[in-house]
Formats: C-alpha cells, structure tokens, sequence
C-alpha cells in the first residue's frame, strides 16, 4: 500500500499473515527512497500494490511486527479479496505470504 503524503515523499505499508496469526501485521513501512523499495520488493515477487491514502494513514501508526487492529479487519478483508480478484482475472493466482 502506498500514499503521496503532503511533502510527496511517498509513504509505503507491507502487511503480512500466516495462518498461524491471530491478523495480518506490519512487516515493512517507511517513507521516500525506503518506501520505493518496499514498492519494487513487492511488485519483483508479484505482490500487487494497492494505493489506500486513508489506510495507509492508519498503518504507519503501527509498530513493526504489530498485528492490524480489530477496527482495520474489515478494511483489509475486502482488500485482500479485491487482491485475490485481481489475480483470478489475470489468471496469476495468489499465494498467501
């Protein structure tokens, strides 16, 4: 996920989750040249990129590591569908990371 905050440096959250995992936690964010990586990382293993200012917002609040909030669950549901839509028309497939 990323976001042009008002500076235009750009701002970037990558989530993660395992089935052993009460949520999906944050495992990379940052901002700028830290952010463009966290970008190029995703896109080089197939990971789509979703650009969500608002959410993006929230998620820099959040510690490395730390697991979503109850309060983003829904948010982040129907974004992971909107993912896994997207791979489905492609025909790509997604694997859960």
């Amino acid at each position: 996920m990323t976001e042009h905050d008002s500076d235009q440096r750009r701002r970037a959250v990558a989530l993660a989750y395992q089935e052993s995992d009460e949520a999906p936690r944050v495992v990379a964010k940052g901002y700028g040249e830290t952010a463009e990586r966290i970008m190029a990382e995703a896109r080089r293993h197939g990971i789509h990129v979703h650009d969500a200012p608002e959410l993006i917002g929230l998620l820099m609040g959040l510690d490395l590591d730390e697991h979503i909030p109850p309060a983003l669950y829904q948010v982040i549901a129907e974004l992971l569908i909107w993912v896994r839509e997207l791979a489905d028309e492609s025909g790509e497939g997604v694997t859960p990371r």
